[in-house]
């Protein structure tokens, strides 16, 4: 199998998308899963049967699986042992209530973790974030806020059509602002997405990363700043639209 995946390799992963295979005998839950994986671009594959899991992963060439436990085609803990084992590909079981059992086989078979099934997307992606540290942005969707939209695949934002280019840090700080609009954040919070930690150093670097944002971000000096600053706590993102609407009432 490791054999088979090394040598169909392609180009048909050119767009940077994660790659995942989900065997699951349940045609729904597994359909949804994809589905749901569609919104932070990755590209998932359902196969209700193990073999025929098995027999498209040299073409697929996948990042990563998904295996539901007590499969009925295969048991779940050998179609670990020969992804992960033998094909090198890591592999999460999805496991339900009763499947404690299965889930301690599948680990000592291999498993790079297990996740709950029926399947929530915001519990597998950052798994799979965690599997494929740089595909990072592109399992983030696109934002779009009033006039504001901010791709992390492409790292492209625009301001009412006109593209604003940022560096990645302010890039970074923007998609977390927009990502908990009209909400407060702190700086700590903001440190912790951003640079992955605090420190007083950072903590000024943010201030000034913040300020350059407020300038890149503002096309009418008329207008509230889109960043609002909650003294003593933190920041607040007031989206474009929203900002019109306050100036003009």
């Amino acid at each position: 199998m490791k054999n088979l995946v090394d040598a169909t390799k392609s180009d048909h992963r050119s767009d940077g998308r994660f790659v995942l295979l989900v065997v699951d005998d349940d045609e729904n839950v597994g359909d949804e899963l994809v589905r749901q994986l569609a919104g932070h671009r990755v590209r998932a594959h359902h196969f209700p049967h193990a073999a025929e899991a098995l027999l498209s992963a040299g073409a697929l060439q996948p990042d990563a699986a998904v295996v539901a436990a007590g499969l009925a085609t295969m048991s779940s803990t050998e179609l670990v042992r020969v992804l992960a084992g033998r094909a090198s590909i890591p592999t999460v079981v999805g496991v339900g209530d009763d499947d404690g059992v299965t889930a301690v086989a599948a680990l000592k078979a291999g498993a790079t973790a297990c996740v709950r099934r029926p399947y929530r997307v915001e519990e597998v992606v950052p798994i799979l974030r965690a599997i494929r540290p740089d595909t990072t942005g592109t399992l983030d969707p696109p934002i779009e806020l009033g006039g504001l939209r901010v791709d992390p695949a492409t790292f492209e934002v625009t301001l009412r059509g006109t593209p604003v280019a940022l560096p990645l840090k302010e890039f970074k700080l923007l998609y977390f602002f927009m990502a908990h609009a009209d909400r407060m954040v702190t700086r700590e919070q903001l440190l912790s997405a951003v640079w992955n930690g605090s420190s007083a150093d950072n903590s000024n670097t943010l201030t000034v990363h913040i300020k350059r944002l407020r300038q890149r971000l503002t096309l009418d000096r008329s207008q509230p700043p889109i960043i609002v600053t909650v003294r003593g706590l933190g920041y607040r993102f007031v989206p474009p639209a929203m900002v019109a609407s306050s100036a003009q009432s």
